[in-house]
């Protein structure tokens, strides 16, 4: 039986302005302040869309977003408008800073490789010696990194983004205020959930002059979590962390011979393996919110987001 999955849309809605197709997200531009994002069960990884979707997966991505946007707006706005459907988030449009504030608190993934070959210094950040794999840093840093438009993101550093006169000192000096005060926030809640937060990705955009955060916050796409309960005996025993976070699908592409390099074929992904990406989907959301996820149905599901949109819509010009 093949897994049903929401791998696009192709809505046209009145006072639409512009359309925007992301690696996983369809974007509608509505006159000109706000936009509808239709997080899809599309999966991306070297930046690459793999060819198949995930379900469930943008349902995730969305309530778990959904649900950080409301509980951190004491610390910093967003553009949260409303969540009509579990797929749509509706929001401000904002001027986007070409920067992701990528904040770390443990040598893991991309930090890692740059550590294990050698390098001392990520974005400007001094790492300190003698760490291994998935140890925890003194206190967490932010290892910033330009937003490509196309091709890969490449590291930055505070005083290259200032050189570049990207933004202002004070919006830089203030994003990265928040950027921990946010992480903070988030690693508070994983540790109640029983989770650590390691890393995570914040992303911000200007309206009316001031900051806000755009995006999505604290997802298994823009994050990664290792389980509290087992982190120091899997650390002491020299044992990989089990992650809740998409680096297992990069994991799998690397042993498939798949890095997204040149001439690189996409292994093939069969349906045991889209229901095993999408268990661990489910996973990390009833780890996080503490119940499991309300699966919606797939059933006239185009139907349904547009319907939703509408009224999404409609409920902000009344």
């Amino acid at each position: 039986m093949q897994t049903q999955s929401l791998t696009s849309t192709n809505f046209y809605f009145q006072n639409q302005t512009s359309f925007y197709r992301g690696k996983v997200r369809d974007v509608y531009g509505i006159g000109n302040d706000k936009l509808i994002i239709v997080a899809t069960d599309r999966i991306s990884a070297f930046d690459h869309v793999l060819p198949k979707s995930i379900p469930f997966k943008g349902q995730v991505l969305t309530q778990v977003a959904n649900l950080f946007l409301d509980l951190t707006s004491h610390i910093i706005p967003n553009w949260k408008i409303s969540n009509p459907d579990p797929h749509v988030t509706i929001g401000w449009k904002c001027d986007a800073i070409p920067i992701e504030f990528v904040v770390r608190n443990y040598l893991t993934g991309h930090a890692w490789r740059v550590y294990k070959s050698g390098g001392r210094v990520l974005c400007g950040v001094n790492l300190p010696e003698g760490m291994k794999e998935n140890d925890k840093f003194p206190h967490p840093i932010i290892t910033p990194a330009t937003k490509a438009t196309s091709g890969h993101d490449e590291d930055t550093s505070y005083e290259e983004i200032l050189s570049k006169n990207i933004i202002s000192k004070e919006h830089l000096d203030y994003l990265y205020q928040k950027s921990i005060e946010l992480f903070n926030f988030g690693t508070e809640y994983a540790t109640k959930q029983g989770l650590i937060l390691v890393d995570t990705k914040y992303e911000f955009g200007i309206k009316y002059g001031q900051p806000m955060l755009i995006d999505e916050i604290h997802t298994p796409d823009s994050s990664r979590f290792f389980y509290l309960d087992s982190y120091e005996q899997l650390q002491s025993e020299g044992k990989p962390q089990k992650q809740l976070s998409k680096e297992f699908v990069r994991e799998w592409l690397m042993e498939n011979g798949f890095q997204g390099l040149e001439g690189q074929l996409i292994p093939n992904m069969t349906e045991e393996w889209l229901v095993n990406i999408s268990s661990r989907y489910l996973e990390l959301y009833k780890a996080m919110v503490g119940k499991d996820l309300e699966k919606r149905s797939y059933s006239d599901i185009y139907e349904k987001i547009e319907q939703s949109i509408l009224l999404g819509i409609s409920s902000l010009e009344n």
